[in-house]
């Protein structure tokens, strides 16, 4: 997991959790209260697709001159991230074995959960992690079989 990870609150003005991401490279950021609990998350994927923020596909052109105005009102009301964060994400405690983790980001279509203990963040577990501890265990293993004296 990694443990140095950035974090926002549900106040933080959209635009600087844009920021923020892509100056760390992470795929999404945790989102904390003031006691530094985990209360949601926003990922990529919140920033992409969100009618909130006029970013989705229209089925229509009427159906977009219909929605124009309702979607002008709440994209006036979004502009904080606790509007669009996805809030009680899906999270694992420290000692989550790792085929847990896995299965749960493929069963949730995510790339990344957050690792807690009682409600306070630890750090954030992505694929890029999870790809890292493959590499590990493919490393000792070749490591083993190269050091292991063959059939005289």
């Amino acid at each position: 997991m990694r443990t140095s990870v950035a974090t926002v609150t549900p106040d933080t003005r959209l635009i600087d959790a844009a920021r923020l991401l892509l100056e760390t490279n992470q795929r999404a950021l945790p989102v904390v209260d003031r006691d530094g609990q985990l209360v949601g998350i926003i990922s990529e994927g919140d920033f992409l697709n969100r009618a909130e923020l006029d970013i989705e596909p229209r089925r229509s052109w009427l159906d977009g001159l219909l929605q124009k105005a309702s979607a002008q009102v709440a994209h006036n009301r979004s502009l904080f991230v606790g509007r669009v964060m996805t809030p009680a994400p899906i999270c694992v405690d420290p000692d989550a074995p790792l085929d847990d983790v896995v299965a749960l980001m493929d069963i949730h279509g995510v790339a990344q959960i957050p690792v807690t203990e009682a409600g306070s963040l630890l750090g954030l577990i992505s694929r890029v992690e999870l790809i890292a501890a493959v590499e590990r265990r493919l490393r000792m293993a070749e490591d083993s079989t190269s050091t292991t004296p063959g059939p005289a």
